[in-house]
């Protein structure tokens, strides 16, 4: 095969390649269409910023371990068990989380910050065992 199409076909295998890797294991942000854009924007900030660590439903992330013999130094709060207010969260990206271990400081700011602790304070918790 010429060089340039076995390079095109090269290129196409690479892309479909990683289409199926960012589709794995991907749920998608899902809040309410009546939210209000700073919730949605908080949701996908979270899902871009917070998910490698943070299991949360709504946001269609699973970073943190079911299991303890699983977890990571890593992983952070499963937000579906564990519900948080606005100034907590707030805290957290301000602080790099309540141990200030892993999570970097000023994740995110001003608007950005206040934008995932709505999305975070509106459904964090409603998993959470009674």
């Amino acid at each position: 095969m010429p060089t340039r199409p076995r390079t095109l076909a090269g290129l196409a295998a690479l892309a479909v390649a990683a289409t199926a890797v960012a589709a794995c294991g991907s749920q998608g942000v899902s809040v309410s269409s009546s939210d209000s854009p700073m919730i949605k924007h908080g949701a996908k900030l979270f899902a871009a910023r917070c998910g490698g660590c943070h299991t949360f439903s709504k946001a269609g992330t699973e970073g943190g371990a079911f299991q303890i013999k699983d977890r990571e130094r890593v992983d952070g709060p499963n937000f579906d068990a564990r519900k948080e207010t606005v100034n907590q969260v707030l805290y957290a990206i301000r602080n790099g989380g309540f141990s200030g271990a892993i999570m970097p400081e000023n994740i995110a700011t001003g608007k950005d910050a206040r934008a995932i602790a709505e999305f975070l304070a509106k459904y964090s918790g409603q998993k959470a065992s009674q």
